[in-house]
């Protein structure tokens, strides 16, 4: 557990070191460079053994992410279940979990996160094109997220659809919120950021794949031309305004959504507003 500085608060945990759904944009690959290992990110996976947590009641009404810079669900947690274990420490603790995942191996906890009284489950989905997100990661596909975060949702446990990154361009974030509005509580927008060793990837790969968007991509990233955001932004706040849905600014309620009817939460700018006090989860 380690005093998070991530919107959320609280604790951040990771029950592995490195993650082999290699997400192509992934902003925890500078990670590696305090594991020893030689592989590039995404080739290699550390699993993590820790002394019971013998005092959980400590963490009472604090907020617990699990899955900062790693997915708690990647494929080898079948074999460890290490997220399980962490997760059967904390089931009485009284702690607000937040999972955040690209998996659909949520579901096989199902039976512990339904004992524990506030949990968030976030399915991370920045595109229905299959064909793209392969280009993009080795994680469930989007199909299997979305029947995961139904499931998750029906049994009683609030669901975040985290779209996240939004790739200017190819990321249609009203087709997402309409495959995923009747099974989620909120609607997470965040924006692509660019930077570090990943910055040279996404945009050849813009480039070669998307070569009439490169010149869009060339105007916000080297030119730091905002405009495409604030678009965006204006636009979804005038969808959730047609279709009723609360929108929040840089906010995460506590509470249920009405069914059918996602908080939508704008967190595009998010390097600015970090540290905020309207930042996080409230009641």
């Amino acid at each position: 557990m380690t005093k998070s500085s991530l919107p959320l608060g609280g604790y951040s945990v990771n029950p592995y070191v490195g993650c082999p759904f290699e997400c192509k944009y992934c902003y925890a690959s500078f990670m590696k460079r305090f594991t020893g290992h030689k592989e590039p990110w995404g080739k290699f996976l550390d699993v993590k053994y820790w002394p019971e947590i013998k005092n959980p009641e400590k963490y009472s009404g604090k907020q617990v992410l699990i899955g900062s810079v790693t997915d708690g669900y990647n494929p080898y947690e079948k074999k460890y279940k290490r997220t399980r274990k962490l997760l059967e420490e904390l089931e009485t603790s009284n702690a607000k979990i937040t999972i955040c995942t690209k998996s659909d191996l949520v579901k096989r906890d199902l039976d512990v996160l339904r004992k524990m009284k506030d949990v968030t489950v976030s399915f991370s989905i920045n595109t229905i094109d299959e064909l793209f997100r392969r280009d993009m990661d080795k994680a469930s596909s989007i199909e299997c997220r979305l029947t995961a975060m139904k499931e998750v949702y029906e049994a009683g446990i609030r669901t975040v659809c985290f779209v996240s990154p939004i790739f200017p361009g190819i990321t249609d974030v009203v087709e997402i919120i309409e495959k995923a509005k009747d099974f989620c509580d909120f609607v997470w927008m965040e924006n692509l950021n660019l930077r570090g060793g990943y910055r040279s990837v996404i945009l050849n790969y813009i480039k070669t794949k998307y070569t009439d968007l490169f010149p869009l991509y060339e105007q916000i990233y080297n030119k730091k031309d905002r405009s495409y955001w604030k678009e965006l932004e204006s636009q979804m706040r005038a969808y959730a305004k047609e279709h009723d849905f609360p929108y929040f600014d840089n906010f995460l309620p506590g509470i249920r959504s009405k069914p059918g009817k996602p908080a939508v939460i704008n967190y595009l700018y998010h390097e600015e507003i970090r540290g905020s006090e309207n930042t996080g989860i409230r009641k």
